[in-house]
């Protein structure tokens, strides 16, 4: 089928030879494509949107088993290799992604997992109706949660041995030739799959992570001398157990629990003993997750090779894991049975090969999981023996003898636990299509030519074949014309459906307008004919009215064009003619209340942003003609004929006309008034040079002796006289100094004596958003004869026995109000906290930088972290980082609250710019958003997942992920540490940050 715009232009050809008043219903159905063959299925490869007769590729492909995966994965011959009987799937290892396969294989038989992602929506039907199917390439997975519904679906149904899982590697950005960190990669995907599904309203899809892999545990410390207990909750996801020098999990659980004391340099602050004391640190298990994640830390740093190295200690654990003797709580059931072993096979960290053995929750039995290929285990029984034979080791520990129900293993470096349970398994399936609707739908794709038929939009009909939900109503308002028909442009939006077809829809659904042949309209038709013939012609008319312009009008025969509209009359005739074709592009989506409502708001934002109609630009605020002829030129009568056939609805005025009365009288009326204007500018200019031109302006640091007081208006009322005084026929005249906006509802003063400065008197320091200004007595007497004074503020000098500038005492009338001051500051505190996308930063910090500095010297500490030590020397007062940048030695005003006498000093200017410094990243947030929010985004910038987060802010520890930024006092500009969960005091993880350790990063 001929591409849209194609399309679009033959459904319009015939108006080249045909005027509008010819037009017949022939053309009426050549408009809206009536004629159109439609879509072969097979041929057609998607849906064509310029054909309301193509009914292919709009979703039916679900519904009628054409579902084919060679669209989406590369197999080159797919009856190669057929999927057996009963058989699970496998997946093809892209070079080094056999990490990721064994996860996908787990995560697949995790039922409860695989279902919630089932229920999770697609974006499909938005991907299809918002800009429409690329020509070039088919529809693929957008999110990572389409791509594990894909993958899922495909482990599920496919009916070949093996799928390629490449586009969800390459939608998380992973690179096919390098092998990753296994259990990092683990994490971090968890961490992003958590982000993707909060989003979703289904709270059985937004919560099945942590319901299922996400536990809680503290660590509590309890002091020696005092006995207080502090304790600090913290989720997890996996448990990671060390297992040099162990035998049994078991003994590694219990090492992972067990106390540490904290004695020496070690020490713990309490804060009831205020002092470092010794104490015990411990970590307790407070909830365990469905299925626990059991890490063995087998790659380990060696500091005599300076690379990893595996441990190939052998690992015993049992089928069955009782769980209640570790727990804090002993009155719950925690039995689990082993559902999962993922095996690394090779003796070094950097290479080797993973494979999985998983138990089907539904069968019992285990398999094998090796890439493409799975291998079903005997008798319903794990069997890892032949995997500890494959590789040589050089240890020479013998494999130690496993009882019944127990296992031991040298490879294995993760273990699957379920909780057990007397439940039947869940059953995941795709969900089906309604049987009924299964069944019609054979009739909807089979059309007879001929047939009465009706129109459906195209977005309803695909929403009807997807059962992510439940079909609303069919609702035809959106696609309607002015006349209450089906409009022209709509047609690419809408499928034609047989009557047959439509009475089965609006019986079972209902809703309406029903669109059928009646409902093709002529007007509109008729309308579009004649623009698409004056869009024609328009070039040609602009040479004919620019011939009639040159000849010259003689008597009344003429009528009276705006200049600015003579100029401009082609592009604007242009723009009208283009009007309704960029309406109808705008209205080509959505066909619901919603897009309606957005239509509205567009075109009330196009209404006031358009300029004036043609003709309108000589049109007075009365209706009437203009008084200024500068504005306007008479044209001949042949001229305005060609130009009324473009603008029917300009406002016409011959020549004869006169102009308004109404705008002459106010015309002489405000010629009188800006001469009075210009009378009174020119008097107060005389009255108040140097207030205007800013000159000789009195300061509280630099008192002139001849005067002991000195007087205050507010900014705002000399900002606006000075802008009446430099243009007096623009600018309204000022009548009232108006300083009540500087007195508190008590006739208090609203500022604190700083402000009074002649270099901060132009500060924003009211909620008025007014400043003050500083008067001579004399200036202050010809305020008083030329305005209203409503409120008198000055301030008067004291003398003292001390003849010293900085001996100087003031005092105000009327008194500063501390009470609405401080009302005033908690506001602007309120506001602080009221903040949207402002900039915070994140600091990431190091525990022990003393003993990493002395043991790794070459790492170069960042020199923001000595300018912390160096800040933390400095006295009290002097913790600005720009303190030093003032001017020598200047002392610090002091105000006296009883009789609010100021001593008065130069104030100190400082900086409030944040200084970025290494480690630090710079964020946007809002003050509504929540610290689980936070998180996400410190996880994106800093791949540090949430559950590894420790936030604080000036000492506050941050733990609370419902409540907001505002709540918890994080204001624009602050500064947050972030410090990880990785314990780098100790030698195996400092040699681990020495050596480099290699990151990856998930991204969409």
């Amino acid at each position: 089928m001929a591409p849209r715009l194609q399309l679009e232009k033959a459904a319009w050809r015939w108006t080249e030879t045909v005027p509008p008043e010819e037009v017949t219903q022939e053309h009426i159905e050549a408009a809206y494509r009536i004629g159109l063959e439609p879509c072969q299925r097979g041929v057609c490869r998607r849906n064509c949107r310029g054909n309301p007769n193509c009914l292919v590729g709009i979703g039916e492909h679900v519904w009628l088993g054409e579902i084919d995966e060679n669209s989406f994965h590369n197999i080159d011959d797919p009856n190669s290799e057929r999927r057996k009987k009963n058989a699970f799937v496998g997946l093809t290892n892209l070079g080094a992604t056999c990490y990721v396969n064994t996860f996908l294989q787990m995560w697949f038989l995790n039922l409860e997992l695989r279902q919630a992602l089932y229920l999770c929506p697609s974006t499909c039907s938005e991907y299809v109706t918002g800009q429409g199917i690329p020509k070039d390439r088919d529809y693929e997975p957008q999110t990572i949660c389409e791509h594990l519904q894909y993958l899922f679906a495909l482990l599920q149904n496919s009916n070949r041995r093996y799928i390629d899982p490449s586009g969800f590697v390459k939608a998380l950005g992973l690179d096919t030739g390098q092998q990753q960190d296994a259990q990092e990669f683990s994490k971090l995907f968890m961490s992003l799959l958590e982000d993707t599904l909060s989003k979703q309203k289904n709270p059985d899809v937004r919560n099945i992570v942590q319901k299922q892999f996400c536990g809680e545990y503290a660590y509590v410390t309890v002091c020696n001398q005092c006995g207080r207990e502090s304790k600090l909750i913290s989720k997890f996801y996996e448990l990671e157990l060390n297992i040099q020098g162990h035998k049994q999990l078991t003994d590694c659980i219990t090492e992972f629990l067990k106390e540490e004391k904290l004695e020496g340099d070690n020490r713990y602050f309490c804060e009831t003993c205020q002092s470092k004391q010794n104490a015990t640190r411990k970590i307790r298990l407070l909830s365990l997750p469905c299925t626990l994640n059991l890490q063995l830390m087998r790659f380990v740093f060696d500091r005599q090779t300076g690379h990893k190295k595996k441990l190939n200690t052998y690992i015993g654990f049992s089928e069955l894991l009782d769980m209640e003797p570790f727990m804090e709580q002993k009155d719950g059931v925690y039995i689990y049975e082993l559902s999962a072993v993922l095996i690394h096979r090779g003796v070094s960290a950097y290479s080797g090969h993973y494979i999985a053995h998983v138990k089907d929750p539904q069968t019992g039995e285990w398999y094998k999981f090796n890439d493409e290929d799975i291998e079903k285990m005997e008798g319903k029984k794990l069997q890892l023996g032949i995997e500890e034979d494959l590789e040589p080791s050089k240890s020479q520990t013998r494999k130690p003898k496993c009882g019944k129900g127990t296992h031991c293993s040298r490879n294995a470096y993760m273990l699957v636990y379920r909780l057990q349970t007397r439940e039947k398994s869940l059953t995941a399936e795709i969900p089906s299509k309604y049987a009924t609707d299964y069944l019609f739908s054979l009739f909807l794709f089979t059309f007879f030519p001929g047939c009465p038929y009706e129109f459906v939009s195209l977005e309803w009909l695909q929403k009807w074949l997807d059962e992510s939900a439940p079909p609303k109503p069919i609702d035809n308002t959106g696609c309607l014309c002015s006349h209450g028909k089906l409009h022209p442009d709509k047609i690419s939006i809408m499928k034609r459906i047989s009557e047959y077809v439509a009475d089965y829809f609006y019986r079972r659904y209902g809703g309406g307008p029903r669109l059928n042949v009646k409902a093709l309209c002529k007007d509109c038709v008729v309308e579009r004919c004649r623009i698409l013939r004056l869009k024609n012609q328009l070039n040609e008319d602009y040479k004919t009215v620019t011939n009639l312009l040159k000849i010259t009008v003689k008597g009344n025969d003429g009528f009276w064009v705006g200049k600015s509209s003579l100029r401009s009359w082609r592009q604007l005739a242009l723009e009208q003619l283009n009007e309704q074709d960029d309406d109808a592009d705008q209205n080509n989506g959505k066909m619901n209340g919603d897009a309606q409502n957005k239509d509205e708001s567009n075109e009330e934002k196009r209404e006031e942003e358009e300029e004036l109609n043609f003709n309108e630009d000589l049109v007075c605020p009365h209706g009437d003609l203009c008084i200024s002829e500068n504005e306007r030129r008479v044209v001949s009568k042949e001229a305005w004929k060609k130009l009324k056939q473009y603008f029917p609805k300009a406002p016409e005025f011959p020549n004869s006309k006169e102009c308004c009365s109404q705008c002459k009288i106010l015309e002489r009326e405000g010629e009188e008034n800006e001469a009075l204007h210009k009378m009174m500018a020119s008097e107060q200019k005389t009255a108040l040079q140097n207030l205007f031109q800013d000159k000789c302006r009195p300061c509280l640091g630099s008192w002139p002796q001849e005067t002991d007081e000195l007087y205050i208006v507010s900014q705002f009322f000399v900002e606006e006289w000075r802008k009446f005084v430099r243009r007096p026929t623009r600018c309204s005249p000022v009548s009232s100094v108006g300083n009540s906006a500087l007195l508190c509802p008590h006739g208090g003063l609203m500022f604190t004596f700083a402000s009074m400065t002649k270099e901060d008197s132009k500060l924003n320091i009211c909620e008025s958003n007014n400043s003050i200004a500083l008067i001579w007595p004399s200036e202050w007497e010809a305020i008083q004869k030329l305005f209203v004074v409503d409120h008198v503020i000055k301030i008067i000098r004291m003398q003292t026995a001390e003849t010293s500038p900085e001996s100087t005492l003031f005092d105000s009338e009327p008194k500063l109000c501390p009470e609405c001051r401080e009302g005033l500051l908690c506001q602007q505190q309120r506001d602080l906290r009221e903040y949207t996308q402002a900039t915070i930063y994140v600091h990431k910090v190091v525990d022990n930088k003393k003993v990493m500095k002395e043991a790794a010297p070459e790492l170069n500490v960042s020199s923001s972290e000595a300018e912390e030590e160096r800040e933390e020397a400095k006295p009290e007062g002097e913790q600005d980082p720009d303190f030093n940048q003032t001017n020598g030695g200047a002392k610090r005003q002091k105000i006296s609250h009883q009789n609010y006498i100021v001593y008065q000093k130069q104030g100190i200017r400082r900086s409030t710019r944040h200084r970025k410094v290494r480690g630090e990243k710079a964020l946007l947030v809002s003050a509504n958003q929540t610290l689980k929010e936070l998180k996400i985004q410190i996880m994106h910038a800093f791949s540090v997942a949430p559950f590894d987060q420790n936030l604080s802010i000036d000492g506050k520890i941050l733990n609370d992920d419902t409540a907001t930024l505002g709540a918890l006092g994080v204001i624009p500009e602050s500064v947050i540490l972030l410090k990880a969960d990785e314990p780098i005091a100790d030698y195996a993880a400092m040699d681990d940050v020495m050596q480099g350790r290699e990151h990856f990063i998930i991204t969409l």
